[in-house]
């Protein structure tokens, strides 16, 4: 420990301010090492310092969202000919296209509040995954593989980050799915634990319900006594530490008790929104079918405001194999308004800048019809969009064939769409790794993602 005595010594042996500095600085190396939660310094300046994303669980249709395709207006009713689809009829979009903002970007009318921030949004309308089932693709989404268990891209993000904001988690997760891998989505895998999303439960099909954090406040004991208290638990610990035990899972104990007491203090203030103005409520839409995904986003505001790294917020019942008429309007009216309310109170707040807003589903649905009023899943091409956070706006990357079945220029793998958010945050995925099993695991495994550097304002 940096003491007086060591400053008069230093001082005495001609080293002075010189070693004073340098002891300070290895102090705090220590410091962060000891704290894995303590800000790093990235691989190389960042665009962005924070991350919202926005996941559709169920996969949207992109054909009639964000991928205009006139041909396949042109052609609906006529026979598909090729692939596995061949013989099924094409169906084109119920919804028309427009070109929106000064970019002129073509958004369906699905989205009329959102596409007035068209000139904030960076269309990928060349993604595609590897398989088009649900479990797989969402989880490839969130881990990178499907085969076997993996850090969450927030646990990777976080990791190679730390928090701004020693009180609150730096990655949580609202309204994650039970289902599609559950929290494996949202987990460490082989990272120590304090880098795993918290859940924050809420309805992801829409509702007014709160937010709920299970065991956030103790009934019976004031915060004194729950310091003594986890004082005496900690000692344990750390006696089992000594003694060789599970050194990561008690470590992580360890990190993760303390994190939940110094929770307490904080989080309930941004869980309540009770307190907010009438201009933010409408802002975010907190009323009618919007109020629970309007609640989430505005959460998020809140969270990565007070120095959450990394916020992900679900919504659920996008798979549309039928009823496409009417569920389709109903999922996008839920979202529309409180995303836009969310890009337009991070931009007066002058942190869509900084902010890297995501928004997609784990793959597609097919230009060809199912059930007469539905479409299929489609994991060859699709589309997912990013705003702020270091990204030009205005602009759509990549394209899927005439009928929006196949990516066909600009073509954007998973492992690429991880590359480069990782990029945007600072931090290479090459070198972003973690030693497990005997070797260097990363997010973008053994396939090597491409940054997508032409997206980049």
């Amino acid at each position: 420990m940096f003491n007086r005595r060591h400053l008069l010594q230093s001082t005495a042996s001609g080293f002075g301010w010189l070693a004073f500095s340098a002891l300070a600085h290895e102090q705090a190396a220590r410091a962060a090492e000891k704290n894995p939660l303590a800000p790093k310094a990235t691989h190389f300046p960042a665009r962005a310092k924070r991350v919202i994303f926005l996941c559709m669980e169920g996969a949207p249709s992109h054909v009639d969202t964000f991928d205009h395709k006139p041909k396949l207006q042109t052609d609906t009713d006529k026979p598909y000919t090729k692939g596995r689809f061949s013989g099924a009829k094409l169906l084109g979009s119920q919804w028309a296209f427009k070109p929106r903002g000064k970019s002129g970007l073509p958004i369906s009318d699905l989205f009329p509040e959102l596409a007035k921030h068209a000139d904030d949004l960076c269309l990928l309308n060349g993604m595609h995954t590897d398989l088009p089932n649900h479990a797989q693709a969402f989880l490839q989404m969130h881990c990178g593989i499907f085969q076997f268990p993996r850090p969450s891209l927030g646990a990777w993000s976080l990791y190679g980050l730390g928090t701004e904001n020693a009180n609150l988690p730096g990655f949580i997760t609202l309204s994650p799915p039970s289902n599609n891998g559950g929290s494996a989505n949202y987990g460490s895998s082989f990272l120590p634990a304090i880098y795993q999303g918290t859940k924050i439960g809420m309805n992801r099909f829409g509702g007014n319900g709160d937010a709920q954090v299970s065991n956030l406040k103790n009934p019976s004991r004031g915060p004194g006594t729950q310091r003594v208290q986890l004082d005496f638990l900690q000692s344990l610990n750390k006696n089992a530490l000594d003694g060789g035990g599970d050194q990561a899972g008690i470590e992580g104990m360890i990190e993760s008790y303390e994190l939940a007491f110094r929770m307490q203090a904080e989080l309930p203030k941004l869980l309540d929104t009770s307190k907010e103005t009438r201009a933010t409520q409408d802002l975010y839409g907190l009323t009618g079918p919007t109020a629970g995904f309007g609640r989430q986003c505005l959460l998020a505001r809140k969270f990565v405001e007070a120095g959450v790294r990394f916020v992900e917020i679900t919504s659920g019942g996008w798979d549309h194999h039928q009823n496409l008429s009417d569920a389709l309007p109903a999922r996008c009216t839920s979202i529309d308004k409180p995303i836009a309310g969310l890009l337009a109170d991070l931009k007066q707040r002058e942190m869509l800048k900084d902010t890297l807003v995501l928004w997609g589903g784990e793959f597609g649905r097919t230009p060809t019809a199912q059930n007469g009023n539905g479409r299929d899943h489609n994991a060859k091409g699709f589309s997912m969009w990013m705003a702020g956070g270091g990204v030009k706006g205005g602009l759509r990357h990549g394209s899927t064939d005439e009928y929006g079945f196949e990516a066909v220029s600009g073509k954007v793998h998973i492992h690429d769409w991880h590359a480069t958010i990782l990029h945007l945050l600072g931090l290479d995925h090459e070198k972003l790794t973690y030693n497990y099993a005997g070797r260097e695991m990363k997010i973008t495994d053994v396939k090597t993602g491409a940054v997508v550097k032409d997206i980049f304002a």
